[in-house]
């Protein structure tokens, strides 16, 4: 089978086909070549172990096969919140009214018949790409902030709580910290709305570029307030205060500032302990009081803290 090069290939989406007969596998694979990234599994076991190692738009499902039928892999992986959108085609010999019912009530998206004509397959596999690509743009559309590109608060709760998790199994520390634009309203009121704009754009480029680790996070949390999020060891004030540092060195005119003649942030943040973790609201309730406290300590500064849990 001749495959598309792999700088080529890492850009189209990637198809799973399961199917038990080598010449059936061959066959799906030679008809999509051209227009999918390709993985082959000649099992359900071997099919659910490519959908836990790999980035799957699109599954071609063999339903008679020994031991676990197509049935079966279908039911585990609409049975997995993190796959139960995974489009899955069915490829089948069996073209029975009941047949395609239990199917369709289990949740495939389609029915290919046996044997395969490779221009109907070619279709109907790009109509469901199609659909996939869609589904994860308004995903992604949902989960990130409309102006900066970060991670947006609903998307920021839920990476937090995960976080909080990890390192409570890890035994590991935990950092939080918000960061406010200093003096946001009268930059607005002196260059407008649209630099505005630009300015919490600029500001999330270096939270973006600084927090490109496993284990990092920001997002905007609201209006000119970010927040931002490191598991593991770290020094979170050497951390926080190079943000600052990075964000003045924009220099970005704010000549409306009482701070300084360009645009700074002040930051707060607070380092938990596995031990001591309490919920994320805990812990953003004691970043915030940091904050506050960095805002009326003269802005443009960072002030950190070890989070002491609540007693009792």
């Amino acid at each position: 089978m001749t495959s598309v090069n792999e700088a080529t290939a890492s850009r189209l989406p990637t198809v799973l086909i399961v199917d038990d007969d080598r010449v059936n596998r061959a066959a799906l694979a030679e008809a999509l070549q051209s227009d999918c990234r390709l993985l082959l599994a000649k099992d359900g076991e071997s099919a659910l172990q490519r959908l836990r190692e790999e980035d799957v738009s699109l599954v071609l499902l063999d339903i008679s096969m020994p031991g676990m039928d197509g049935y079966e892999v279908l039911h585990l992986i609409k049975s997995d919140p993190q796959r139960a959108d995974l489009g899955v085609i069915f490829i089948t010999g069996q073209a029975s009214e009941a047949d395609e019912e239990r199917g369709l009530l289990l949740g495939a998206a389609d029915y290919i018949t046996k044997p395969v004509r490779p221009t109907i397959v070619r279709a109907r596999v790009n109509i469901h790409l199609k659909l996939a690509a869609q589904r994860r743009e308004l995903e992604r559309l949902s989960r990130e902030d409309w102006l900066t590109g970060l991670a947006n608060r609903r998307s920021f709760e839920e990476a937090f709580a995960r976080a909080i998790r990890g390192a409570m199994e890890h035994d590991q520390p935990i950092g939080v910290a918000l960061l406010d634009v200093d003096h946001f309203k009268q930059f607005n009121d002196r260059y407008g709305h649209a630099e505005g704009d630009r300015a919490l754009q600029a500001v999330a480029r270096v939270l973006a570029e600084m927090t490109g680790r496993s284990g990092e996070i920001a997002a905007r949390y609201g209006g000119e307030e970010f927040v931002l999020l490191k598991s593991g060891p770290h020094d979170l004030a050497a951390f926080l205060d190079e943000v600052r540092t990075k964000v003045t060195g924009l220099g970005i005119l704010h000549e409306a500032s009482a701070t300084a003649g360009v645009l700074t942030v002040s930051l707060g943040g607070v380092v938990a302990q596995a031990a001591g973790l309490d919920t994320p609201a805990a812990l953003l309730r004691r970043a915030d009081e940091l904050l506050y406290t960095s805002k009326r300590d003269g802005r443009n500064r960072v002030t950190v803290a070890e989070y002491v849990p609540a007693a009792g």
